[in-house]
């Protein structure tokens, strides 16, 4: 397991804010805990609704869970705010269960990073409310959203 330093690096301008917002939806987008684990500190610290989490091992932990149970997940991040070392993003996610009940989740984050771009406070708040399969908005291939689809604001959302 190797956290090497994760450009773009704080202090943030509003452009590297909305980069590494973007490369954490993508990494997110990928659901594979491993790789998403290594964008944070060694010893990250995460509130994730009534969740929490303390480094490498319980965020793999956390986050395979999550996949196993969230699936056909897709989310969207936008930035919020920016200060310094810290990001303030709001976001969006649909999945269904494994009974195919659908769901889309909101939710805002609180970032805040060491100098090697690392995430090493990480606090989540979450709503999440039933949707039909027919009010979905997030359609794309799972994977990165393509640069073309829709963010946020532009979903109405």
């Amino acid at each position: 397991m190797s956290h090497e330093p994760r450009p773009p690096f704080p202090p943030f301008t509003r452009e590297t804010a909305i980069q590494k917002v973007r490369l954490a939806e993508d990494g997110w987008n990928s659901r594979n805990p491993e790789k998403v684990a290594l964008a944070y500190t060694v010893d990250s610290y995460w509130r994730n609704r009534a969740e929490f989490a303390t480094g490498y091992d319980e965020i793999v932990a956390f986050l395979t869970r999550k996949w196993n149970r969230e699936l056909d997940y897709r989310l969207i991040k936008e930035l919020w705010a920016f200060d310094g070392n810290r990001i303030g993003v709001r976001f969006a996610y649909e999945y269904h269960d494994d009974s195919g009940n659908w769901f889309r989740a909101y939710g805002n984050e609180n970032w805040e990073f060491d100098d090697n771009g690392l995430m090493h406070h990480r606090y989540a708040c979450i709503n999440e409310l039933p949707i039909k399969e027919s009010e979905r908005k997030f359609h794309w291939p799972l994977g990165r959203r393509p640069d073309d689809h829709p963010g946020l604001s532009d979903l109405g959302l």
